[in-house]
């Protein structure tokens, strides 16, 4: 027979809830604790964990049979407490180790820049600088397969969704939106921004693996009619 929580445990970390009978979400309404705990999670290597799926404010914990679960739950809630000790828990620049940085490369030519550029009170020029001059971190994939929510470290290119979505977008697209920014890999319905296009193929099944971006790449934005403003 499995060992059965003790209520004591399930109630120790409110952010701590179970999903279903093989996996526990986190909870932690801030993308910079997301990533650290999704990154500091993969370095452990919990014993029975099968998965980590982190989102824009979650972290879903899958694991390999209900019988992980009492010893999960109790590291998940030394981690979480090592995290909030830190100093700067809330960082969302702080890196992922791995010192790999995607290269994309873009024509901005994307039809709403000008809007993106009046509603950030920025030129075109400095938009393309800013979109360019920082190192994306990809928080989390969803809507499609390959498409990586890239958050940066200062979100100075935070601008809303397009009030009407368009009903195809190209794959390539390079678009911002809510503080993101992400490359369409495929030709889907979208409302995001469009601020330039790339040729490089971000998903491809022909391809191991077949996403360039995964939680925690790094990804770097090249003018392609100049240079990157990253350092």
């Amino acid at each position: 027979m499995e060992q059965r929580v003790p209520q004591r445990s399930v109630e120790g970390d409110r952010r701590i809830r179970a999903a279903g009978d093989r996996a526990l979400l986190i909870t932690l309404d801030d993308p910079g604790p997301v990533q650290r705990l999704a990154a500091a999670l993969r370095d452990y290597a919990i014993a029975g964990v099968q998965d980590v799926l982190p989102a824009a404010e979650t972290v879903l914990v899958t694991l390999h049979a209900t019988r992980y679960l009492p010893q999960v739950r109790r590291e998940l809630r030394a981690l979480l407490e090592r995290l909030d000790d830190e100093p700067g828990s809330g960082d969302v620049s702080r890196g992922t180790g791995s010192g790999d940085v995607l290269e994309v490369p873009v024509r901005y030519d994307g039809e709403d820049l000008p809007e993106v550029a009046r509603l950030l009170g920025m030129t075109v020029a400095e938009v393309v600088a800013a979109h360019t001059g920082t190192v994306w971190r990809c928080a989390f994939v969803g809507f499609a397969p390959g498409f990586g929510y890239l958050t940066s470290p200062d979100g100075r290119l935070t601008v809303p969704r397009r009030d009407r979505a368009r009903t195809a977008i190209p794959p390539g697209s390079v678009a911002l939106a809510g503080g993101y920014s992400a490359v369409y890999p495929r030709g889907t319905p979208g409302g995001w921004q469009l601020i330039g296009s790339t040729d490089l193929r971000m998903w491809a099944v022909d391809r191991d693996p077949p996403a360039l971006v995964r939680a925690g790449t790094e990804v770097r934005f090249v003018d392609s009619a100049g240079r990157s403003g990253a350092q």
